[in-house]
């Protein structure tokens, strides 16, 4: 994206310039601190509430050699130490400290830690999206400064996940955000600004477009979104694809092109992940039966359910509960 020019008239001396650089920390003294003041607030395995709402911290002290299927909720994940791979459909996402994942809408995706161990454990911050927010920054913002942004930016496919180069300036807004976490009395009238910021560097970012296309009323992605809503209150109702594109005011062809490229998966596809994973949560927190949570979710066929749910989870919904409760894993 290219800078703004500036009036030489207006341009600091050389001196100054350097003095502005040299005080600066160094990127790697910037992480370094930031990893440091995260693992103090992350004390336990999984995730940490922290002292603000809609902030985490997620800790893993091992790597986990198998992907787990989970569902992301919109949330934007900076990792602070350590590395994790996401899969949706058949594209893999890769991210570690100098890196950030945006999921915009909820996805059915596998995951796991590549890099932890128990003296440099995976930290992760995740930072609960908020449209609303969103929409009001952009408002803010205008459509001539969007417009100045995106010069020279490449549209990508618009997935409702991508993950992003961290540059310095977000580092040292996230870095702000996480020493207000020392400061309580502080949090709640510097703490929103901080998250406005970060969001700013996000929409500024060189995917930044596929966030703003989220909350744009009208738009296809906002529509799919709505689409995608409806689906994770109705999963286990019938569906037919004509009900479910005259709901969000689209055609039934034009919804399921989109609905696969903000997705990775059709409405069906998308309708059954629902379903196993809340069957299986279901059956692990709730102690339903397989035939029991089967039913709940929308399959009328046992047999089917259980083929189904195999398929995604790797083990016969029993036998993958079972080993779910002795690993003392979350489902």
């Amino acid at each position: 994206m290219p800078s703004s020019a500036h009036h030489p008239a207006s341009a600091p001396p050389a001196s100054k310039v350097s003095d502005l650089h040299a005080s600066a920390p160094p990127i790697d003294a910037r992480q370094k601190e930031l990893a440091d003041r995260v693992m103090r607030l992350a004390p336990l395995e999984g995730m940490n509430d922290t002292s603000l709402e809609g902030l985490s911290i997620a800790r893993a002290s091992e790597a986990t050699a198998m992907q787990r299927p989970v569902v992301y909720e919109p949330a934007l994940c900076i990792v602070v130490q350590g590395g994790k791979r996401t899969v949706l459909g058949d594209e893999i996402y890769q991210y570690d400290p100098l890196h950030y994942l945006v999921v915009s809408v909820p996805l059915p995706v596998c995951a796991h830690v590549l890099v932890a161990a128990p003296e440099q454990p995976y930290l992760c911050l995740k930072l609960t999206l908020d449209p609303d927010i969103i929409a009001r920054m952009l408002l803010d913002m205008g459509d001539e400064a969007l417009a100045a942004r995106d010069r020279g930016v490449a549209r990508t496919r618009d997935r409702g996940l991508f993950v992003a180069r961290m540059h310095d300036s977000m580092l040292d807004a996230v870095l702000r955000l996480v020493r207000m976490l020392d400061e309580p009395r502080d949090l709640p009238m510097l703490g929103p600004g901080a998250i406005r910021e970060i969001y700013y560097r996000v929409l500024g970012g060189e995917l930044g477009h596929r966030l703003r296309e989220l909350v744009e009323v009208g738009s296809q992605t906002q529509r799919v979104a709505r689409a995608i809503d409806w689906l994770n209150r109705h999963f286990a109702q019938p569906l037919r694809i004509e009900d479910l594109a005259a709901e969000v005011h689209m055609s039934a062809s034009a919804l399921h092109h989109r609905f696969k490229a903000v997705t990775a998966m059709s409405p069906l596809q998308y309708q059954k992940q629902l379903r196993l994973h809340e069957a299986r949560r279901l059956m692990f927190a709730e102690g339903l039966d397989c035939a029991a949570a089967g039913h709940r979710v929308g399959y009328e066929s046992p047999s089917q359910f259980s083929r189904e749910y195999r398929r995604l989870f790797g083990a016969p919904p029993r036998q993958e509960i079972t080993r779910l409760r002795q690993s003392g894993e979350a489902a």
